[in-house]
């Protein structure tokens, strides 16, 4: 049967089927030959139940909300500022790629809109500074995969929604994690440009004057990743509330620097409706999958079979781990999640480990996923900005990125606490 799940999910996405039809037919399929209970009987208490829960409402705020700040210009204002704060360090500009990813993924809450927006910011400066675009291109592409790790995160909701987890507590758990990584990107990109100085492009400087002035632009973005995450660590909001607050926040934002129009915000509006409902179909698909997935015992199966090896936690985590890189080269990020969530988070409970811990370390897995061909979005969406040139040398940029969120993976394995310290202090 784990053959037959894992051989109908990627046949079904390979015929570019939507990924949540699939998981809807996968659901489908298998409780039609395998499980003991006839899911029509019970379909509608279990698609009520997976979308009810008021968690699930956080996910549309939080869209709409980097629909707000992405429409308004608030990208480009952030970019300049943040050029002036980092730019002279070895590679230059490229430091304020991964920066200004940082700062909108502390807001968007999604990857592939971080990377849109950066690139369409970023990719026009790389060609008239005359930056060597495989390096320039890899750091847009690998510092929009923080948008899925830096709260707040929609992957870490749904990861939270499907396990049964708290969200403030995935949150907090991402936070280190994500800056940790956003901090080893530019450490990495330092590395290179010292020995490579051709790759990095030409170094700037700013007076105290321009980097002090510059901050009228940071302080916004800033006051709002203090208002979210500050609001739900102090214990004053549910993450929905939070997010509900940042919406508010992102709409005065746009206000207060002109940038909002009734245009501007129904366009806002109608992007986060079509994500959002893109994410609902994926999330109720993989609920109902996940019924009968346990139904079936396909958890139980696989526990039975990892153990029967005679494998150690360690040995068997390394196993998981190998398993998620591998499948992170043929499916999309959401896809690879939810796919897995029912069928591995059991065996990682069982094993020992923490799922607080383990959704981090999945994430950073999955963001990986982001920029591997053939599959990374991210790819796609930085070889779209650059309009023009060569797929193979994103691909070839992110080569250093990647082998640092390796990295990170084991920083994590060997220090769980790297994660678990400020969820340990809610």
């Amino acid at each position: 049967m784990i053959s037959f799940t894992s051989l109908g999910l990627l046949g079904l996405l390979t015929l570019s089927i939507p990924v949540g039809v699939v998981l809807f037919l996968l659901a489908f399929g298998l409780d039609l030959f395998f499980s003991p209970f006839p899911l029509m009987r019970g379909l509608g208490q279990v698609v009520w139940t997976s979308s009810s829960s008021a968690t699930l409402i956080t996910i549309p705020l939080f869209v709409l909300l980097g629909e707000i700040l992405v429409r308004c210009g608030i990208a480009g204002r952030t970019y300049a500022a943040l050029d002036k704060w980092v730019s002279w360090l070895p590679g230059g500009l490229i430091h304020a790629n991964i920066a200004t990813s940082t700062m909108f993924s502390a807001t968007s809450g999604s990857s592939v809109a971080t990377a849109a927006t950066v690139a369409t910011v970023a990719m026009p400066q790389a060609k008239e500074l005359g930056y060597d675009e495989k390096l320039f291109s890899g750091a847009i592409a690998a510092g929009g995969t923080l948008g899925i790790m830096i709260p707040p995160s929609i992957n870490l909701i749904v990861y939270g929604f499907l396990t049964e987890s708290s969200i403030p507590q995935l949150f907090l758990a991402g936070l280190i994690p994500g800056l940790m990584l956003a901090l080893m990107f530019m450490a990495v990109t330092v590395v290179i440009c010292v020995f490579w100085p051709k790759l990095g492009g030409p170094k700037r400087s700013s007076s105290l004057t321009a980097k002090l002035n510059a901050l009228a632009d940071l302080l916004p973005i800033l006051g709002l990743f203090g208002a979210i995450v500050g609001s739900i660590y102090a214990g004053w909001a549910t993450p929905t509330e939070a997010a509900a607050v940042g919406v508010l926040i992102s709409l005065c934002i746009a206000a207060q620097q002109k940038a909002l129009n009734w245009p501007i915000l129904a366009s806002a509006l109608r992007g986060a409706v079509k994500t959002s409902s893109m994410i609902m179909l994926v999330v109720i698909g993989a609920y109902i999958l996940n019924f009968v997935l346990t139904a079936a015992g396909v958890s139980r199966t696989l526990q039975n079979l990892l153990s029967g090896l005679g494998m150690g936690p360690l040995a068997t985590l390394l196993v998981i781990v190998l398993i998620y890189i591998v499948l992170g080269f043929f499916i999309e990020t959401l896809s690879l999640m939810v796919a897995t969530i029912p069928i591995v988070v059991p065996i990682i409970v069982q094993l020992g480990y923490d799922k607080i811990w383990f959704g981090i370390l999945m994430i950073i897995l999955v963001e990986m996923a982001l920029i591997t061909p053939p599959v990374g979005l991210n790819l796609y969406v930085v070889q779209a900005a650059r309009k023009g040139g060569s797929f193979s040398d994103v691909m070839l940029g992110c080569i250093p990125y990647a082998l640092t969120m390796l990295l990170m993976v084991g920083l994590l394995i060997l220090a769980p606490q790297i994660a678990l310290f400020l969820p340990s202090t809610l």
